[in-house]
């Protein structure tokens, strides 16, 4: 393959599916992606002048994944992400201790950062029963798929289109009966865990083949199974209990849409989770978590980088909100020089970028991110 010219610039669109070694070629620099919380996206939208649109996900942390595409595109960010909103038809109702229950029946309350879970919906689920009891949501409720089919028309022409399903299977198992209940059910080996990791899969694979069906080129799953020193459970168990169920949804996603790119987002230490990833069918992994055991990027893209294009690494725990200026333009370099080379990599903070980071950082992180990620 010829070397691109020298100022050739091409589309976000192409630029991010060479990255993500969708079509052959290298990207004419590493593309861009980042999440604002929502004071930022006010900030920036008021900058702008560009007008702040929420789309309220299902469940609330996932907001802000879906949100402000207007303004993170005028930004700088190479890709546009959708995923299903609340119904048209959902009304939330806060209770006096300012709580509400959600779509899916959590009771949530709005934490320092995050929105919280204070009680579970199927937190005495003991057998299949009690799991076929359970209503999800209405996959096509009324409204749930207006804010994707706009932003799949405005911006496909130009931009990779990410679908969110993130909450997938083991997290919004988790957000059900709650994180400990889980693993402890699931160590024991109760009888309703498969039935709940089914019904979980099936209800995220209907929201992903909405989603296909209006345009979007990547389904982007979501499922922290990571701590920041190891892993929650076992390789083993991980692939008996989860990974078939990941593999069906997949292949259903494959049938609906052949070119379609799984992409897998996953919180903590999960490098020897990497070859069951693959195995499953992920193509793109995400956040890679900088600063866990086995995610330096050297070990990453040695490792595996073959089998994956990667999604991330910039730390938003201590480098963006603290790190100085130079300790950040030498982890863009470092990152981009590594996990970079010969193409498979987007760059962006490991999570959302949270009010702790100021506006002029993010506007310096995006800077030094297009100006260190030109290949020529």
């Amino acid at each position: 393959m010829k070397p691109q010219k020298e100022n050739t610039v091409m589309s976000p669109r192409e630029r991010v599916l060479r990255a993500f070694k969708q079509i052959p070629g290298l990207p004419d620099r590493v593309p861009v992606q980042f999440d604002l919380c929502k004071s930022l996206l006010e900030h920036f939208g008021k900058k702008l002048n560009i007008p702040v649109h929420y789309t309220r996900n299902l469940f609330e942390d996932v907001t802000y994944r879906i949100s402000g595409n207007e303004i993170r595109t005028a930004m700088g960010c190479d890709v546009v992400t959708v995923g299903a909103s609340e119904s048209s038809q959902f009304k939330k109702v806060m209770a006096e201790d300012g709580s509400w229950l959600n779509e899916y029946g959590m009771r949530m309350r709005q934490g320092d950062i995050y929105v919280d879970i204070v009680d579970n919906p199927l937190a005495h689920a003991e057998t299949k029963e009690d799991i076929a009891a359970y209503s999800f949501p209405d996959p096509d409720a009324p409204g749930r798929y207006e804010d994707a089919e706009s932003l799949v028309r405005k911006f496909r022409d130009q931009y990779v289109v990410i679908g969110d399903i993130e909450a997938t299977i083991f997290a919004l198992a988790r957000h059900l009966v709650g994180m400990e209940k889980l693993l402890l059910d699931l160590a024991g080996e109760e009888e309703y865990i498969t039935s709940l990791f089914e019904a979980c899969a099936e209800f995220q694979t209907q929201i992903g083949l909405r989603l296909i069906e209006r345009g979007v080129d990547a389904i982007w799953l979501g499922d922290d199974f990571g701590s920041q020193n190891g892993l929650l459970l076992s390789p083993t168990m991980f692939k008996e209990m989860l990974m078939p169920h990941y593999q069906k949804m997949i292949a259903r996603f494959r049938d609906a849409n052949p070119k379609i790119i799984p992409i897998l987002h996953s919180d903590g230490a999960v490098s020897q989770l990497l070859p069951l990833f693959h195995e499953m069918g992920i193509r793109v992994f995400n956040p890679v978590q900088p600063g866990v055991p086995g995610h330096s990027p050297k070990e990453i893209k040695d490792g595996f980088g073959k089998d994956f294009a990667f999604w991330g690494a910039i730390d938003q725990q201590y480098l963006l909100p603290n790190g100085t200026d130079q300790e950040l333009e030498e982890d863009i370099r470092n990152k981009i020089g590594i996990l970079g080379q010969e193409s498979g990599y987007m760059i962006a903070p490991a999570h959302i970028i949270q009010a702790d980071v100021s506006p002029a950082r993010v506007e310096l992180f995006i800077t030094l991110c297009q100006k260190l990620g030109k290949r020529y």
